[in-house]
């Protein structure tokens, strides 16, 4: 975990980013001040052995402990991508499901981003590759070092497009 900050609670408004996957679920809590902060980022892991049920029920317990220790205001997931690999969009478009339903449970509205959208949003080209969004992310959020992982890259992306006052085209 990446945080920079301790508290769990806070006066201004928290955006949990979602990058959806069922081996590697990326999330993000960004806080809107001046400028917008991380507070804490992750990856989620399951194994692939296991059976789909366990790890999807494991991603919901993760997410739910997330949203109880940080409280954020909204949460903003990324859109599904359609591939190729139906197996892949299967896998995604379920850990999607259990982050659209620990939002419902805990009563967290969510707004959705696709993958184009969120990298217009940092990078400031639609098409940027990892590198670039994790790069931009860095320098965005004036983090230390850059993300290691690319699904908390990608999830800090998703937070900052949740952040009022940042213009998607």
């Amino acid at each position: 975990m990446l945080p920079t900050s301790t508290a769990t609670r806070s006066s201004r408004r928290r955006v949990l980013g979602i990058d959806p996957g069922l081996a590697r679920f990326g999330w993000a809590v960004l806080e809107d001040s001046a400028p917008p902060k991380m507070v804490a980022a992750d990856c989620l892991l399951t194994a692939a052995g296991q059976p789909e049920a366990h790890r999807l029920g494991q991603l919901f317990r993760a997410l739910s402990a997330i949203i109880r220790r940080f409280r954020p205001q909204v949460m903003a997931v990324e859109e599904l991508y359609v591939t190729k690999n139906i197996s892949t969009v299967v896998a995604v478009g379920q850990a999607r499901g259990v982050a659209l339903a620990v939002a419902a449970m805990t009563r967290t509205p969510v707004v959705g981003f696709s993958p184009t959208a969120v990298k217009q949003a940092v990078t400031g080209y639609g098409r940027a590759d990892k590198r670039q969004v994790a790069r931009m992310v860095t320098l965005l959020l004036k983090l230390k070092r850059q993300p290691r992982l690319d699904d908390v890259a990608d999830a800090m992306a998703v937070a900052w497009c949740g952040l009022p006052g940042v213009v998607l085209r």
